[in-house]
């Protein structure tokens, strides 16, 4: 029996979701299967989980966080990709931006807007929770930002992000990225790996 889809569960805040996004399309080449993108919305998680982001987790601990750094540029040789640039504005608050990718969703645009959002959050950071901002950016990434936001407000896709993340969390996750194969969950961009392993 062939394996599910592999589901990546992102939210455009996150800096290792970015690169996971960058690596994926290399995976998809060699497993011949597309990844099924899920928008969540990791603040929600962290709050529903107790959790909190590596840039909290990691301070003021010895070693960790430059093993951290360590593991990040062994991906970034694994899979090519461009290491992320820092967002100055961490941590965005992606409330506005991950409804947006609900909207997109519906509105036939998505992975149009995945790209757009990730690139003005960690390849040409800007300030995204600001709604002129991003409403310019997304526009010069030739979407039609207003139309979107717009869409963002009505509550059918209020309510999707909300299932979304609610159900990421019923399922086991705890942060960004997740995947998950079938009922098989893998946390973190290094286990990009292990999913695509599942399909060997």
């Amino acid at each position: 029996m062939s394996q599910p889809a592999p589901q990546f569960l992102f939210d455009v805040g996150s800096p290792n979701a970015f690169l996971a996004h960058q690596a994926i399309p290399e995976i998809e080449a060699r497993i011949g299967v597309k990844f099924d993108y899920v928008p969540v919305l990791l603040g929600g998680i962290f709050k529903a989980t107790n959790n909190r982001s590596p840039v909290e987790t990691l301070a003021g601990i010895k070693n960790k966080p430059k093993f951290y750094q360590l593991e990040t540029r062994r991906f970034v040789r694994r899979y090519h990709v461009k290491p992320y640039v820092w967002n100055p504005h961490f941590p965005i608050n992606t409330l506005n931006l991950m409804r947006a990718a609900v909207a997109a969703e519906l509105l036939g645009v998505f992975e149009t807007y995945v790209d757009a959002a990730f690139f003005h959050v960690w390849a040409e950071p800007k300030k995204m929770d600001d709604p002129e901002v991003a409403l310019q950016a997304l526009t010069a990434s030739g979407l039609d930002a207003a139309t979107l936001f717009a869409r963002a407000q009505q509550p059918e896709v209020k309510a999707r992000l909300i299932d979304n993340t609610q159900r990421a969390v019923e399922r086991g996750a705890f942060g960004a990225p997740t995947f998950f194969v079938g009922d098989e969950m893998f946390f973190g961009k290094e286990q990009l790996r292990e999913v695509e392993e599942m399909y060997g």
